[in-house]
């Protein structure tokens, strides 16, 4: 007789500072397959948790803001790593959420960790300058991370579209509160136990799941976070979200509208998008 078993349903948690918790709420909603297959329960995170993630990734910025870029890149090339030793798991997961192709989805994420990776210890070298000026001092422009910003998944791009918006954030010593996509989670979700695994410290990175229409308006409220990445807001909100967030001068920040396997998907303006210039004046000699 052959044996029959219950399958073990996953349940997708938050990822914050480090640690997969539940909704403090307790609440919860059902992920379905594109051709409509329970595939788990996930998370619904609420305004709490939202701010607890906010202030993971404030405690976590000096300490990744401080790292050298060279061991930033490091870093993010070993999730580039790990992704790719989790491919068929990506794969299904694409696929469940509608992927046409989702080797080649798969594929473009990990290469884009790799380019932004390749490009950490680059940006200070390529866009900062020492500037002429008419008198006895050295005067320098400095590129700096802006502090904690805020991801909005693109929903219909849950893999490649959080990588593309996710890496660029990071990899200049920002760290990141990011909202899933609501329908189809569970990529952004493996995506955090790689991150759990590699070298990416605690609270660098933190992912809410949950109803992109409640949690969108209390990240771009939020007086802490000093940007957001609105790619992934849809229409009818994005006038909102640009209200609250002028109220702290957040900076706004929109992905092009492009094939996102294209090189016109990666650029290092979108590292620079999230980053202040600082410039400083020296005195000659002293």
């Amino acid at each position: 007789m052959a044996e029959t078993r219950v399958p073990v349903r996953r349940t997708a948690k938050l990822y914050i500072g480090g640690e997969f918790p539940r909704s403090e709420s307790g609440r919860s909603y059902e992920a379905f397959s594109h051709d409509g297959r329970l595939l788990a329960r996930v998370a619904r995170a609420s305004r709490k948790d939202l701010r607890d993630a906010v202030r993971a990734a404030r405690a976590a910025q000096p300490e990744w803001g401080g790292k050298t870029s060279y061991n930033r890149g490091q870093i993010l090339y070993r999730v580039a790593e790990l992704m790719e030793g989790r491919r068929a798991q990506f794969e299904e997961e694409l696929a469940d959420a509608g992927a046409t192709d989702p080797a080649r989805g798969v594929s473009a994420s990990i290469d884009r960790w790799v380019w932004y990776a390749g490009w950490a210890d680059k940006i200070g070298q390529v866009l900062g300058s020492t500037n002429p000026v008419a008198g006895p001092y050295f005067n320098f422009t400095i590129p700096e991370p802006t502090g904690v910003v805020g991801i909005v998944a693109p929903g219909d791009r849950s893999l490649l579209g959080l990588v593309s918006r996710l890496a660029p954030a990071i990899v200049s010593g920002n760290t990141a509160v990011v909202i899933a996509s609501e329908t189809s989670p569970l990529p952004a979700v493996s995506l955090t136990e790689v991150l759990a695994t590699s070298d990416v410290p605690g609270g660098v990175v933190n992912l809410l799941t949950g109803m992109t229409a409640e949690l969108v308006p209390w990240l771009a409220g939020h007086m802490d976070v000093n940007g957001i990445d609105v790619t992934g807001v849809p229409e009818d909100l994005l006038a909102q979200v640009e209200e609250l967030s002028a109220e702290n001068v957040k900076r706004v920040v929109h992905g092009a509208d492009v094939d996102p396997f294209s090189d016109d998907a990666q650029s290092p303006y979108e590292v620079t998008a999230l980053m202040e210039f600082k410039t400083v004046w020296h005195p000659m000699g002293a």
